[in-house]
């Protein structure tokens, strides 16, 4: 079958695109306006740019009525925000803060998460996250006009944390003790690190 997503109703292409591209690793993205106003919200169109600058990228889609969120709008005014990521511990928690709530509404403080000062930027980050960036904003990329156009969000990678436990032999996540989510299709469906594979050729490993 073939099928063009331009020509889907807008909800029908959400569905297949979302369903078709998974897992993908939610970005909790919290972030400060210039009253100082605190913003946590949860987006699981995110990647890794690069590692050299290191650089990470996410997605926030406009409402359907065409306004931007809050989170752009944040980081639009100060150019600062922390990803941080989630852990199947925190899913109920994440999921309550995706609720559209009005313009200046503390999220973390609406689904009681507790959040600390970051080192660098002035967004606070997410104290139980096991692993976080602090970002400054390299630019903003908009994709279409109004209702859903994408705002892909580059974020130069100022500082990383990772909890003392997750990390492997000083060098890496262990991705079990991790056990960060991914997003599947569907409002609520999301899946976890419990099966791993490795191929042991040296043409497989990643350069």
């Amino acid at each position: 079958m073939e099928i063009d997503l331009n020509k889907l109703p807008s909800r029908d292409a959400h569905d297949l695109l979302t369903s078709a591209i998974i897992p993908r690793p939610i970005a909790w993205v919290s972030s400060v306006n210039a009253e100082g106003h605190i913003n946590l919200a949860p987006f699981s169109f995110f990647t890794g740019i690069t590692w050299s600058p290191a650089t990470l990228g996410f997605s926030v889609v406009n409402r359907p009525d065409g306004s931007r969120k809050d989170t752009i709008r944040n980081i639009e005014e100060t150019r600062n925000f922390v990803v941080n990521m989630v852990s199947q511990d925190l899913v109920s928690r994440m999921i309550e803060t995706s609720s559209a709530f009005p313009y200046g509404t503390n999220e973390a403080d609406e689904a009681n998460i507790p959040l600390i000062q970051s080192t660098i930027v002035a967004a606070p980050r997410v104290k139980e996250s096991r692993v976080a960036f602090e970002c400054t904003l390299e630019r903003i990329i908009t994709i279409g006009k109004g209702a859903y156009a994408g705002n892909l969000v580059l974020g130069s990678i100022l500082l990383m944390h990772i909890k003392d436990e997750v990390l492997e032999a000083g060098k890496t996540v262990d991705p079990t003790k991790f056990d960060v989510i991914g997003r599947l299709s569907g409002g609520t469906r999301f899946c976890t690190v419990r099966s791993l594979f490795e191929i042991g050729t040296e043409d497989a490993k990643e350069r």
